[in-house]
């Protein structure tokens, strides 16, 4: 086991539990909250399966020509329909990082993929965003406390429909070497 790794971490994945590795060719979507750090673990992801990675909300920046935190607060139906149209364009076994709303609002566009859920608290999730006001509100008629807690409360329920991979399985299939079951 790599003594660079946090040792939270390293004792997760000495515990047993399940080996997850995606398929050959099989996309794999990292998903999970805003600010859960799905763009920082994107390159990391792709050094281990050797692909290269896509973080959607950048590639539909360059493909539309525009920011997402206006687009998201203008048109919000309409980004929605432009990320999910984003991922499916993509060809198959691509590494994509989606953006926080992804899960919850395109569940049915994962089928199939390989879809690694990046866990966060709602402490850091809420010391983040409460950091970060580069993130598009979703809901600016209530206060930013407000928006975080239902946003984060809601989002978990949704995300708990969804068949997702656990971080923790798929680095005990990277980081042991064991193949699947």
């Amino acid at each position: 086991m790599d003594p660079r790794l946090a040792p939270a971490l390293r004792e997760a994945l000495a515990r047993p539990g399940p080996v997850a590795r995606p398929a050959a060719g099989q996309t794999v979507v990292l998903c999970g909250h805003r600010s859960a750090g799905k763009s920082t673990l994107l390159p990391r992801v792709a050094a281990l399966l050797g692909r290269e990675g896509v973080d959607l909300d950048h590639h539909l920046e360059r493909l539309h020509g525009r920011p997402l935190r206006t687009w998201v607060a203008e048109s919000p139906t309409e980004f929605r329909a432009a990320e999910r149209r984003a991922l499916v364009d993509l060809p198959p076994g691509s590494l994509v990082a989606v953006g926080g709303g992804f899960l919850s609002h395109h569940p049915d566009a994962l089928a199939g993929a390989f879809t690694l859920l990046i866990p966060v608290t709602f402490e850091t999730y809420r010391d983040r965003l409460l950091v970060d006001r580069t993130r598009p509100r979703l809901r600016p008629e209530v206060s930013l406390e407000e928006e975080i807690a239902s946003i984060f409360h809601e989002r978990e329920a949704l995300h708990a429909r969804v068949p997702t991979v656990a971080l923790v399985d798929f680095l005990r299939g990277c980081l042991t070497h064991e193949e699947p079951p």
